[in-house]
C-alpha cells in the first residue's frame, strides 16, 4: 500500500482537480441527465385552466369547495455504483499514464459530482473475482472511502501475480447485490470474453454506462524488431518480430474492438471511450452533452 501522507495527498490533489472539473463543466448536466427512482408528492395548488383533471385531489377539494390539484416532482435521489476492474491489464500504459490512473481519476471525478447532487455512492472492484464492495452511502466519507480504495488497488496490482479479468462475474454481482434500480459505471479496459448475456441483463435493470479504457500501443505496435513482451495478466514472457506480426496484430486488434462495440450497441448501454493518450475531459463532456441532447428530444 502506499505511504498513508502520500495517499492522503494524491487523493486532496485529486479531490481539488475533481471538484473544479465538476463545478466547471458539469454544471447541473450531471443531475439533469440521470434519473431519480420515481416521483414524490410536493404540495397541492388551485386548479388552473389546462391542468389534467385526473391530478385533482378529492379530499382538499371537497374541503375547500373549489378544485385542487396534487403536484409531484421527479425524486432526485440516485444510487451510483462504480464497477471497477483492477485487474493486471490496468497497469498498462505507453504514456505519462497507466490505464489504472485514468480509471482513478473518472472514478473520483463522477464521485465527486455524485456527491454534489446528494447520491448514495458505492463501489465494486473486480478482477477474475470479487476483490471489494463499498456498500452505497451518502456523504464525502464514504466517497474518499471509495477513492482511497481505488488508489491502494493500483498499488496492489502493480505489486501482485498476474489477475485476469471477469466482467461477467461483476455484473452477475451487482444484479445479486443491488436489485432496486442504479446508475451504474462499469470502468475496464473490456480485454475479456463471455460477458455479452450479462451486460444485456444488467442494462436491463440499471442505468448502466461502460467507460473503455484503452491505450495506443493494444492497437498498434511500433516497427523495431524483436522485442520481448510480458502478458500483464498471465506473467507469460515471449518474444515477439513487431515486423513480421503487425499486420495481423492490427486486424485482431480491429476486430476485437469492433466485436467490443457491437456487444454495446446490442446491449444498449452508453458508452464513454477514453485513451491513456489523450485527455478524458473532452470524451466526458461529450457524452454528457450527447445525452442531455437525447433526454430532451424525448
Amino acid at each position: 500500500m502506499l505511504n498513508k501522507d502520500i495517499l492522503n495527498k494524491q487523493i486532496r490533489q485529486l479531490e481539488i482537480r475533481s471538484n473544479k472539473l465538476v463545478n466547471e463543466i458539469f454544471a447541473g448536466q450531471y443531475q439533469s441527465v440521470f434519473k431519480g427512482q420515481g416521483i414524490e408528492f410536493t404540495e397541492v395548488r388551485e386548479y388552473q385552466i389546462g391542468d389534467d383533471f385526473r391530478s385533482i385531489d378529492r379530499n382538499v377539494t371537497a374541503r375547500y369547495g373549489k378544485p385542487y390539484i396534487k403536484l409531484f416532482s421527479e425524486e432526485r435521489e440516485l444510487t451510483v455504483v462504480f464497477l471497477i476492474d483492477i485487474s493486471s491489464s490496468q497497469t498498462f500504459g505507453s504514456s505519462d499514464k497507466l490505464k489504472s490512473e485514468i480509471v482513478a481519476e473518472v472514478a473520483a471525478l463522477l464521485a465527486f459530482a455524485s456527491l454534489k447532487n446528494n447520491d448514495r455512492t458505492g463501489m465494486l472492484s473486480f478482477t477474475d473475482k470479487i476483490e471489494k464492495i463499498i456498500t452505497p452511502r451518502k456523504g464525502k466519507n464514504n466517497i474518499l472511502r471509495i477513492i482511497n480504495e481505488i488508489f491502494n488497488s493500483q498499488t496492489t496490482a502493480l505489486n501482485a501475480s498476474a489477475k485476469k479479468t471477469s466482467i461477467s462475474t461483476a455484473l452477475k454481482a451487482i444484479n445479486e447485490i443491488w436489485r432496486r434500480k442504479a446508475v451504474v459505471f462499469l470502468i475496464s479496459d473490456f480485454q475479456d470474453y463471455n460477458y455479452e448475456r450479462d451486460l444485456a441483463i444488467t442494462a436491463k435493470r440499471h442505468d448502466l454506462i461502460c467507460i473503455k479504457i484503452e491505450d495506443n500501443r493494444e492497437n498498434d505496435l511500433p516497427e523495431v524488431g524483436l522485442v520481448e513482451m510480458e502478458d500483464p495478466e498471465t506473467k507469460e514472457m515471449i518474444i515477439v518480430d513487431t515486423v513480421a506480426v503487425l499486420e495481423s496484430f492490427k486486424q485482431k486488434s480491429k476486430a476485437f474492438n469492433e466485436e467490443t462495440d457491437r456487444i454495446f450497441k446490442k446491449a444498449k448501454v452508453g458508452v464513454i471511450n477514453l485513451n491513456t493518450n489523450e485527455s478524458y475531459v473532452k470524451p466526458l463532456i461529450r457524452f454528457f452533452k450527447e445525452r442531455e441532447r437525447r433526454i430532451g428530444l424525448r
